[in-house]
């Protein structure tokens, strides 16, 4: 069984992520924090295996409290959960050990991944008491097929803002244009329709023509 805690200041946002997690088998919540100081006190109080920590808490950033989680429950999962996109956040989260780093809005299958992986760790640390080359190789097998497949994207990619796209692009049910996604992630239509053609060309998403009453037909995507 994981154990997990939510480190969120929005009760809606943590009570999505609440919903998501009750959908993943052996997966309980046993806590919850809206600041970084309830955060460190309900850790001690629950030992939770795995903490979802937003970033802007009311009274300190969650990438603040890294190093404390750290020292103190060296062995807890922590995935960072953000709307930020810059990269000394990014750069704080894998300083200190961060176990995945999610930018929002959050897609179930992506949280699910970020869930197996807290699960991989924790298997780890109770299953292996030596340390060799194999151990070692396996546990960051993971990590190296991560930076791997960053490596292979192509220039004007970038793998958060790829991933807010993924995520976006799974709540459209009716598809949506280029211009429409720009407008919901901040960028223009021209680096919106990058990332969404990007997707196409992976197998991860399809376009079709919409005829509209008056003027040109629209271009619009959605996931597969």
């Amino acid at each position: 069984m994981m154990n997990v805690m939510i480190a969120e200041d929005d009760f809606r946002v943590a009570g999505i992520h609440e919903q998501f997690l009750e959908k993943i088998a052996d997966v309980r919540v046993v806590g919850k924090a809206q600041t970084a100081a309830e955060t460190l006190e309900r850790a001690e109080e629950t030992q939770p295996d795995l903490i979802l920590l937003d970033v802007y808490l009311p009274d300190k950033l969650g990438t603040d409290i890294l190093g404390a989680l750290r020292q103190r429950y060296p062995q807890v999962a922590v995935v960072l959960i953000t709307a930020a996109t810059e990269k000394a956040i990014f750069s704080e989260a894998l300083k200190f050990g961060a176990t995945d780093y999610l930018v929002k809005p959050i897609a179930f299958d992506r949280l699910e991944k970020a869930v197996e992986k807290a699960r991989q760790v924790k298997a780890f640390f109770v299953k292996d008491e030596h340390i060799n080359q194999t151990v070692a190789d396996h546990f960051f097998q993971i990590q190296q097929e991560s930076q791997a497949k960053a490596e292979e994207l192509p220039k004007g990619i970038d793998p958060l803002t790829l991933d807010k796209v993924r995520a976006l692009l799974s709540e459209e049910a009716e598809g949506i244009t280029a211009e429409q996604m720009g407008q919901k992630f901040g960028a223009s239509r021209t680096t919106s329709r990058r990332y969404l053609e990007y997707l196409i060309s992976v197998n991860e998403a399809k376009a079709e023509l919409e005829y509209g009453v008056v003027g040109r037909p629209e271009r619009k995507y959605h996931g597969l």
